[in-house]
């Protein structure tokens, strides 16, 4: 992913003549996510964390550390910082243990990529390489709300964009709760009533807080429909589901 994110910011900045470098290796990044982000995160850090808006970030000393990256990023559904720092053994262990000493008290608890995805799935986020996709538009991703056609000044794939405005919706992105029995993971088929795949899953898990079955599919957008129910094949058999709002859980505010 970081090859091909390069790639494509080289093949876009050579007009301007400048020079692009990839520091991507000299970088560690640890997340803190969760309602007591904030409260963690302010005891390694001077800076004015309250100030940082979401999807924005700032520079600041963390846990001694000076110029790390803090960032209000997070791909979980939840408040939280990412926090970017060089990628030395001696500094990662460092600030991983002062972190978990930060949020002990708040009962902070070592997650992975797998309980990242859970979260992010529940709370109904796209993710790419799932359901956006080189061959996937915003209409189609439901991610229409941050595209701006509107914009006075041009920018890379706007007439693109415009184009697949005007044309009808080939596949729409739903939710999807399990009815029966099965789990709809990633790449399985979504079948009309004769039992002909016409949609795909493109991510799907079990979902720890809701104790239920869930999945983000592309279907016709007949099959769209709140309420209504389709089948996933599922180990070669169908198994119903039924089409529901995203996101699944909205997280409430502290």
């Amino acid at each position: 992913m970081i090859a091909k994110d390069f790639t494509w910011i080289q093949q876009h900045t050579r007009r301007f003549g400048g020079h692009v470098a990839n520091y991507s290796a000299h970088y560690s990044q640890l997340a803190i996510q969760g309602p007591r982000a904030v409260e963690t995160l302010a005891k390694l850090t001077a800076t004015d964390l309250n100030a940082i808006k979401n999807y924005r970030f700032t520079w600041g000393a963390v846990n001694g550390v000076p110029n790390v990256l803090i960032a209000r990023t997070g791909y979980t559904g939840e408040d939280g910082f990412e926090i970017y720092f060089p990628s030395d053994v001696a500094t990662g262990e460092a600030m991983w243990n002062a972190i978990l000493e930060a949020g002990a008290e708040f009962g902070i608890v070592p997650c992975g990529l797998g309980a990242r995805n859970t979260l992010r799935l529940e709370a109904g986020m796209s993710l790419y390489g799932h359901e956006i996709t080189e061959q996937t538009n915003v209409f189609e991703a439901n991610l229409d709300r941050f595209c701006k056609l509107e914009k006075p000044s041009d920018f890379i794939g706007r007439d693109a964009l415009l184009a697949a405005k005007e044309k009808p919706l080939a596949k729409k992105l739903v939710g999807l709760e399990m009815i029966e029995r099965g789990i709809a993971r990633d790449g399985y088929p979504v079948l009309d009533d004769q039992g002909k795949p016409v949609g795909v899953v493109t991510s799907g898990s079990p979902a720890p807080f809701l104790k239920t079955n869930i999945a983000l599919a592309y279907v016709p957008p007949q099959m769209a429909e709140l309420g209504s129910t389709i089948n996933v094949e599922i180990r070669s058999q169908p198994v119903k589901a039924k089409v529901v709002p995203v996101p699944f859980y909205k997280r409430p505010k502290k």
